[in-house]
Parts: structure tokens; C-alpha cells; sequence
């Protein structure tokens, strides 16, 4: 099992959705698509922004967020502990505040409407990066990116 995993929630911008996954190669992350995505993932943009990466990624594609939460709850009955940890601009605690453990779910959610309540429900955590005041949020795969970089900084992982 990866150290982590990086879910995606119905994502919509393929080349966000590529940046990331390339970015789950790269670290060593394991990769989850929630869908329905707002894209085919065949889509050569998804396949461009992800280049040759897509394939050295171990991705787990769940068609809906009750699939993926049954999921969950499977390895948890396996003895997997899979907290499920939210980027949310909404969250009140910092990502640098998150003790992260092996087997997390980092999970983010659509570019152009973020997560809903019933995601926001199911988290364990939900975490934020602190901005300047007056500004919304940071793109979600840069988000990812400094999110996935902490966890794995705490947990040895690099």
C-alpha cells in the first residue's frame, strides 16, 4: 500500500486532473477518481497534462461517492485505516496542524465548486492552507502538491 492516496472528487479540468495524478507518480502516491469526472479520462488533454506518468500510478476510479465510501469501508473491515482527510477552503484547522498518518486520504474536490456538504460530512478532517486575507483559494493540483508534500515530509515517505 502507498503511504497515501489522493482522491479526487469529480474533477472537471483535465489538466488539473493530469498535473495531479503526475504528481502521484512522481511521490509515490496512490491516485482515486470519485466520478462522475467532467471529462472522459481518455481525453488527450487528461493524457497530455499527465504524459507518460498515467501509467507508473496506481489509480482506483469509484463511480460515485457512495462507491468510494464503500470502499473505505471495506478496508477498514480488512484492517486498513483510511482516514479521510478533505482540502477545503472551509476547514478551520491547517494542513501544518494535521498529524498525518500512513494509509490517509487526502482528498480534494471539484475546481469549479469544491466539495459537497456530504463530503464535507464523511471527512475525518477537513484541513486548509492558509492565504492572504482577500483571496479565495489556490488551484487544486498546486494545492494537492504542497498538501501531499507535508504529509509525506511527517511521514518519512521521500
Amino acid at each position: 500500500m502507498a503511504p497515501l492516496t489522493l482522491a479526487l472528487y469529480q474533477p472537471d479540468i483535465p489538466q488539473n486532473a493530469g498535473t495531479m495524478l503526475r504528481s502521484c507518480a512522481c511521490l509515490g502516491v496512490a491516485a482515486a477518481i470519485i466520478g462522475p469526472a467532467g471529462f472522459p479520462t481518455s481525453d488527450r488533454d487528461f493524457r497530455r497534462a499527465g504524459m507518460d506518468y498515467l501509467d507508473r500510478v496506481t489509480i482506483d476510479r469509484h463511480a460515485s461517492f457512495a462507491a468510494f465510501e464503500e470502499w473505505r469501508t471495506a478496508c477498514a473491515r480488512a484492517g486498513e485505516t483510511r482516514r479521510l482527510l478533505l482540502l477545503s477552503t472551509r476547514a478551520t484547522v491547517s494542513y501544518l496542524d494535521c498529524d498525518y498518518r500512513e494509509g490517509d486520504i487526502l482528498l480534494v474536490g471539484r475546481e469549479s465548486a469544491g466539495a459537497p456538504e456530504e463530503v464535507h460530512a464523511a471527512a475525518d478532517l477537513a484541513l486548509r492552507i492558509p492565504i492572504r486575507a482577500g483571496l479565495r483559494s489556490l488551484n487544486v493540483a498546486v494545492a494537492a502538491g504542497i498538501v501531499m508534500g507535508e504529509a509525506l515530509r511527517q511521514l518519512r515517505a521521500f
